[in-house]
């Protein structure tokens, strides 16, 4: 019989991104990569951070899926608004059809293994339009929105309130009703996709976070805590959150 050793830190896998190279000696030669905030935001809580690759073989995805106990979706380019059957408007920005198919699959593949997953930023919106919602694919399309969600500084520094709604696993994580973020999109949720509640607004009425309603983890935040963690306990505590739920014994 197979000895099956038990894994000392869980893996938590952080879905890849493609850099092109646009000059040198190289143009259009593809890199895989992940921003190192997501890779030390892992290891700061006792995971072991795996780079997941863009592949487009579902058994290797598959597979890519089933060596990890937890899955990041990363930040990137703004998803492809053909997925919830609009064209595109003017403001919107570069798109990665490959990457979003992907991610997509990666998602899938997670849900199926009941895998604990946290969306950041574009990978909130990949979770929300995979499942069935929709996203506003500008600021300026949105009635309201006042506050300045694409801030031009530091990425370490918060730049508006999220208010966090009492009874979500995102409150029972932050333990807080408001708490500070940085904000890097135009892109945001609009709606809902069937299964998931509203976790967090700006105050702006603007959704922030979102999660799957029930037991199951699936998370997803419009805000980059993984830039936040060296210096905010409560970003640090996101990141703990996915690595507790990672470690469970399935």
């Amino acid at each position: 019989m197979k000895k099956v050793i038990k894994k000392k830190y869980p893996v938590i896998g952080i879905s890849g991104n493609l850099l092109i190279d646009e000059g040198g000696m190289f143009p259009g030669y593809e890199r895989a990569y992940v921003n190192n905030d997501y890779i030390q935001s892992v290891a700061m809580c006792k995971a072991i951070p795996y780079i997941v690759p863009i592949i487009y073989d579902d058994e290797i995805i598959k597979e890519q899926v089933s060596n990890i106990d937890g899955l990041i979706l990363s930040g990137g380019q703004d998803v492809n608004p053909l997925i919830w059957k609009e064209e595109p408007h003017n403001k919107l920005g570069a798109i990665s059809p490959k990457r979003d198919v992907f991610d997509m699959k990666l998602l899938k593949y997670a849900l199926d293994m009941k895998k604990p997953v946290l969306g950041i930023c574009r990978g909130e919106q990949i979770i929300n339009v995979a499942e069935g919602g929709s996203l506003y694919q500008d600021l300026s399309l949105i009635e309201g929105a006042y506050i300045k969600h694409n801030q031009q500084h530091l990425s370490n520094i918060p730049t508006h309130t999220a208010q966090i709604k009492e009874g979500t696993k995102l409150y029972e994580i932050l333990g807080e009703q408001e708490i500070l973020v940085n904000s890097f999109h135009h892109l945001v949720v609009n709606k809902v996709a069937p299964g998931y509640i509203v976790s967090a607004t700006a105050k702006d009425g603007l959704i922030e976070a979102i999660e799957k309603d029930g037991n199951e983890f699936v998370i997803g935040i419009q805000w980059h805590p993984e830039m936040m963690t060296k210096d905010c306990d409560n970003m640090k505590k996101i990141f703990m959150a996915i690595v507790k739920e990672a470690s469970k014994e399935k």
